[in-house]
């Protein structure tokens, strides 16, 4: 007695995958997009550019008038703004990198210490920026001694730092939300 032969008939099977890629195309171990405004990403390097550059701008306004020093609340203003510059310039040479080489900036301790570091900033920044608009309101209005100050220099500084902690905002928030999404 003969066994009987199955038939062979062609089975259309999918094209074996890439190693390290899973069905969709995607890197292994890749879980979700990156938020924009976060860490490494287009959108966070745009905000910290523009921290940057409005910390800078109150410096630059500041810095302009030779009478600052005199007051306390101008001096911090100058403190805080140099550290929200190199704060955010540092952080922005970090998504710099990260974008060049393609890499993301969701590791929970780099986003620990990115949102401890925009909470410090910002704070400092928003506090000076308060201080100084006191202080300018009290010399521009009260006193009304505009025409011996500087008032339009003190003004536009305490207006870019209030920009700039704007930005530095948003930032604090991404960043604290990508923590709190993984614990």
């Amino acid at each position: 007695m003969r066994p009987s032969r199955p038939a062979v008939h062609p089975v259309e099977a999918p094209p074996p995958q890439a190693q390290g890629e899973n069905a969709d195309g995607a890197p292994v171990g890749v879980r979700m997009k990156d938020t924009q405004g976060g860490p490494g990403t287009p959108g966070g390097l745009g905000l910290r550019l523009v921290q940057v550059f409005f910390a800078a701008a109150s410096l630059a306004a500041m810095a302009s008038t030779n009478d600052f020093p005199s007051v306390t609340a101008f001096c911090y203003l100058v403190a805080a703004v140099i550290l929200q510059c190199l704060w955010s310039l540092s952080l922005a040479i970090v998504d710099i990198y990260a974008l060049l080489v393609k890499r993301s900036l969701r590791n929970l301790r780099a986003a620990c210490i990115f949102s401890i570091g925009d909470l410090i900033t910002g704070t400092l920044t928003l506090g000076a920026a308060c201080a100084s608009a006191g202080i300018t309101v009290l010399i521009g209005n009260d006193l009304e001694m505009c025409a011996h100050n500087h008032c339009a220099s003190f003004m536009t500084a305490t207006a870019m730092a209030f920009i700039s902690w704007f930005a530095v905002a948003p930032s604090f928030v991404l960043n604290f939300w990508s923590v709190a999404s993984r614990l």
